[in-house]
């Protein structure tokens, strides 16, 4: 059988300078795969993050979800989602709000959830705000402990939350990851050049999808470096590889691009 035709846009950029507005611009139009900075924080900044991250409230994701251990500061919009795709607001803005005085009280300078998100803004041209609900503003920037994996998933607010989540339009979803501690082996982050389809469904698996979903798609895998920085369209399917008995911690939250042609943030 020949050998299925690759997708030549489908690619990883490596970007020492930084990103771009071009950068952000063919991940938003679907016509590259990834973009990694190295070095994007210091290794001081990391270190500081690494510390709060021991002082600071941290909890699993309820093993029922999420089968993989997976240890994080910080709420996810997702763990809130109620079974008729509506958000759990009261408890939401609870955990939001104690969030947010915790992260205060850590008193990192610099700040690297303010840090990443100056420096994409500036790549945008315009700043980056907050997503809004009713006109407030939700949380953004989670730590998350990754040692075991996660299972094959996506990531697309507007079919997790079908009725409209945010205030604003979204018409595209990036993914941010910089990681402030990296295993020496394993913990890549690969991606398949496949988007959802209606027939995965046959293969969903908890929060995720079995591995036959992919077998034949093209990918792209990336290795973790301290202080790196990782942006790609969540739409695709990606998962993280296990590294057994070492720390893989990451800082992360989502950016959208709305109708007005703003970038939004929250986790």
């Amino acid at each position: 059988m020949p050998r299925a035709a690759l997708d030549p846009l489908f690619t990883a950029t490596e970007a020492p300078g930084g990103f771009t507005e071009r950068h952000l611009a063919h991940l938003i139009a679907v016509t590259s795969a990834a973009v990694t900075v190295p070095r994007f924080l210091d290794e001081q900044i990391c270190a500081d993050a690494l510390t709060a991250l021991d002082r600071l409230p941290t909890a699993p994701y309820d093993l029922a979800r999420v089968p993989t251990p997976i240890v994080r500061f910080g709420p996810s919009l997702n763990d809130y989602r109620t079974p008729a795709g509506g958000l759990d607001a009261d408890q939401y803005w609870r955990d939001a709000e104690a969030a947010r005085v915790s992260w205060q009280r850590a008193r990192l300078r610099p700040d690297p959830v303010a840090l990443s998100l100056a420096r994409l803004g500036t790549a945008w041209g315009s700043a980056i705000s907050p997503a809004t609900i009713g006109g407030r503003p939700v949380f953004a920037g989670t730590l998350r402990e990754i040692n075991e994996g996660t299972l094959l998933h996506y990531d697309d607010v507007r079919r997790e939350f079908p009725c409209r989540l945010f205030d604003q339009e979204t018409v595209a979803q990036l993914a941010f990851n910089v990681w402030a501690a990296v295993p020496e082996t394993g913990g890549a982050t690969t991606l398949w050049r496949h988007r959802w389809d209606p027939s995965d469904e046959q293969h969903r698996y908890s929060y995720g999808y079995q591995p036959q979903t992919v077998e034949h798609c093209q990918q792209v895998s990336l290795r973790p470096q301290l202080g790196g920085a990782l942006l790609f369209n969540p739409a695709h399917f990606h998962e993280v590889q296990p590294n057994p008995g070492q720390r893989r911690i990451a800082l992360a939250f989502f950016l959208a691009l709305t109708t007005t042609g703003q970038l939004i943030t929250w986790s």
